[in-house]
């Protein structure tokens, strides 16, 4: 079988960061690195959920709403996948959105979207200031990023 292009990146190399993972037709994904792979230093799952939960429900909530398909964890629990329709979003515009959704992330004020048995399936594990906490770590990694900077 081939090696799909996600496991032909170096891990060992690779620090945390935006970066253009895939086009598939008008399809874009980016991968949202948080942490270095291989270090043991891997967000919690408590982390990845209320990270997923605040950004997703602001960028489905966002200006670019129309545009966003997907945003959710990585396995690996080093980061997170943005999928967008290249269509309705430029790489740059999505750089700039992606810096603007976690800054709000940090700043995000109010009860965790999402936080009841009838809302999900894990909802226990969810912790605003978690969230908070994280956003604001990756919106530091993230801020001068450009979309000069996407490839790995």
């Amino acid at each position: 079988m081939e090696r799909i292009a996600s496991f032909q990146v170096d891990h060992n190399k690779l620090a945390p960061g935006m970066y253009l993972s895939r086009r598939d037709g008008e399809v874009t994904t980016l991968d949202l690195r948080f942490k270095k792979p291989n270090t043991g230093d891997l967000l919690t799952n408590a982390e990845m959920h209320s990270v997923e939960h605040i950004i997703a429900t602001l960028l489905r909530n966002g200006r670019a709403r129309d545009a966003i398909i997907y945003f959710g964890p990585m396995g690996c629990q080093t980061g997170f996948y943005l999928l967008f329709d290249s269509r309705r979003l430029s790489d740059r515009e999505a750089v700039e959105l992606v810096k603007e959704t976690f800054a709000a992330g940090a700043a995000f004020n109010g009860p965790m979207p999402g936080k009841s048995a009838a809302e999900c399936g894990n909802y226990i594990n969810l912790d605003v200031e978690l969230a908070k906490a994280q956003c604001a770590y990756y919106s530091g990694v993230i801020r001068d990023w450009t979309e000069d900077r996407l490839a790995y």
